[in-house]
């Protein structure tokens, strides 16, 4: 592809990413459909955020068997590694961590047939954006007297997520609700500092903002950017599997925001579909950063994130670098397309380990050579080797499908 191509080409994606934020619908569309949302629910107090989150009940689908360390939120145990990153606050926070993924709380119905996914997606979407609202006020000191609560948007190990209204501005955000004696009990202290020292950082349509967080003796709150489809996870459950229109949309959005991400210097290392989420608009957010690190020049040794998602340096026992991210957005590419994981094994783990390892990659016929071609180049067995995250931007896949799923689902 000529120069001149190559410029129209990334000149249209950037202005297709940006869109969102040039619409001129009025912020009151996503204010209202927010509260639209949680209309039904009994809105909970602010003593009612004292509860531990073992006593809520979740909605949320389980992931099937295969996945193993999670992140927090989900993992049992996990290794710590030495950051540099600065203190989040001055003292009384060496206590902090994650709680949950934003979700709806709908049970979402099981598989639909991948066929029916395309005249879906024509379905779902009819046209209308809403504009990007501006960000809360900014007070001297954030404390929970500030914002009305609304129903829960799901809940971790840790805490939960609640919809909620700044009073001052009438901004719509989620607030996760974490206590710090699980945190210290489970001992990610040091991964929810790292977690909201990097996310606090992070500018991009494509990654979950985190506009603040503040604290009082048993609790963190952290204020984030409310995704008002909750995570993609649920939307694959539902169809089955994407279109590979659909697919190609959400691949070139993580491409876009991962490509962010590592000009910072930062790793995710959790990249799955139930880290994803949507918003009103159906612009993709990554979120969950607990097992993301911020390394300019170095290498990394822990094994951390989900088995199903692991590249084989991890596998091994091998040093890591920024491009496990390119293996898992392979992985999250197959199953898109697929509905299932490509190296997920019945049999157990250790049958899993042994086919990432060896890079054991069975792709059905049902997906394009295109796709097939996209899927290969980034689940290659050496890191170097993968393909570089400015080049999957201007795959033929995503060229032929991305671009005209955006006009389709806007026109």
């Amino acid at each position: 592809m000529d120069d001149t191509r190559r410029k129209m080409y990334q000149d249209q994606f950037e202005e297709d990413k940006l869109r969102y934020e040039r619409e001129s619908i009025a912020y009151e569309a996503q204010k209202k459909a927010a509260l639209e949302a949680a209309s039904n629910d009994t809105l909970p107090t602010a003593a009612d955020l004292q509860t531990p989150a073992a006593g809520v009940t979740s909605a949320e689908q389980p992931r099937p068997t295969g996945s193993s360390p999670a992140p927090p939120g989900h993992a049992d145990s996990a290794m710590d590694e030495d950051e540099n990153m600065t203190d989040i606050e001055d003292a009384e926070e060496d206590e902090e961590e994650e709680g949950t993924d934003q979700d709806s709380g709908d049970n979402m119905d099981e598989d639909e047939s991948g066929d029916d996914a395309a005249t879906e997606d024509a379905k779902e979407n009819d046209g209308t954006s809403v504009a990007l609202p501006k960000q809360p006020s900014a007070p001297t000191a954030w404390h929970l007297s500030m914002f009305e609560i609304g129903k829960p948007l799901g809940k971790g190990k840790f805490g939960r997520v609640y919809l909620a209204q700044e009073k001052r501005s009438g901004f719509v955000c989620a607030l996760k609700v974490l206590h710090k004696a699980e945190l210290m009990q489970s001992k990610i202290e040091k991964q929810v500092r790292r977690e909201v020292e990097i996310q606090s950082n992070l500018r991009h349509p494509n990654i979950l903002r985190l506009y603040g967080h503040f604290y009082d003796r048993d609790r963190i709150f952290l204020i984030i950017e409310f995704a008002g489809q909750g995570e993609l996870y649920k939307h694959l459950r539902k169809r089955g599997r994407f279109s590979e229109a659909r697919a190609a949309d959400y691949v070139a959005q993580m491409a876009s925001g991962l490509s962010y991400l590592h000009k910072k210097h930062v790793i995710h290392r959790d990249i799955k579909p139930e880290n994803i989420l949507l918003d009103l608009n159906g612009l993709l957010k990554i979120s969950d950063f607990g097992w993301s690190v911020h390394a300019p020049n170095t290498r990394r040794a822990t094994l951390c994130g989900t088995l199903d998602y692991l590249p084989p340096e991890m596998v091994e026992g091998k040093d890591h670098n920024k491009n496990v991210d390119l293996w898992s957005l392979g992985v999250l590419c197959y199953e898109f397309i697929v509905g299932t994981p490509p190296f997920e094994d019945m049999s157990g783990h250790a049958a899993t380990y042994k086919r990432i390892a060896k890079v054991d990659l069975r792709i059905p016929d049902h997906v394009s050579a295109e796709a097939k071609d996209l899927i290969t180049r980034l689940l290659q067995y050496n890191p170097e080797r993968r393909l570089a995250l400015d080049q999957i931007q201007l795959h033929p896949w995503i060229r032929k499908h991305a671009d005209s799923f955006v006009k389709r689902t806007s026109s």
